[in-house]
C-alpha cells in the first residue's frame, strides 16, 4: 500500500500503446534510449515503473499511481512527453522520429494479482527486447 496525503491506495495500471503505422521502430539503440527517458517522467510525475518492456512493435508499462492519475493521462504523458524527448534528444531527421498511434490500452490490476501481470511482461521480455 502507498499513501499520499488523503489516500491510501494500491492502483496499478497496465498500459501498452504501439508506434506509428506499427513499425517495428523500437529496436537496438532506440529501445534502449527509451527506457531511461520512460523512466525520467515516471520519476518527474511521481508515479512508480513496477516492469517496462520494449518490443519493437509495442512498449508494455505496468506502474504504480496515486488515486489523482487517471489512466489516459498517465497514458498521454508517457507517450507524448517520451516522444518529444526522444525527438529532441535523437532525432536529426524525420525518418529517425519517433511517433505514437493514437490509441492505447490500459487495464488495471483489479482482480488480476500484480504478480500475475508482472509475469505476463517477463514472459514478453523473453520473446523479445
Amino acid at each position: 500500500m502507498k499513501t499520499t496525503r488523503h489516500a491510501t491506495y494500491n492502483l496499478n495500471y497496465h498500459i501498452v500503446w504501439v508506434p506509428k503505422y506499427r513499425q517495428p521502430a523500437l529496436e537496438g539503440e532506440v529501445a534502449s534510449r527509451m527506457r531511461p527517458i520512460l523512466h525520467e517522467i515516471a520519476d518527474d510525475k511521481g508515479v512508480e515503473i513496477l516492469d517496462l518492456t520494449v518490443q519493437p512493435d509495442h512498449v508494455h508499462l505496468f506502474v504504480s499511481s496515486p488515486p489523482k492519475n487517471e489512466p489516459a493521462l498517465l497514458a498521454n504523458w508517457f507517450k507524448g512527453i517520451s516522444s518529444r524527448k526522444y525527438n529532441h534528444r535523437y532525432a536529426d531527421h524525420d525518418d529517425e522520429k519517433i511517433g505514437w498511434a493514437r490509441g492505447y490500452y490500459a487495464g488495471t490490476a483489479g482482480q488480476v494479482s500484480s504478480e500475475t501481470i508482472q509475469n505476463y511482461i517477463q514472459q514478453h521480455k523473453e520473446g523479445g527486447s
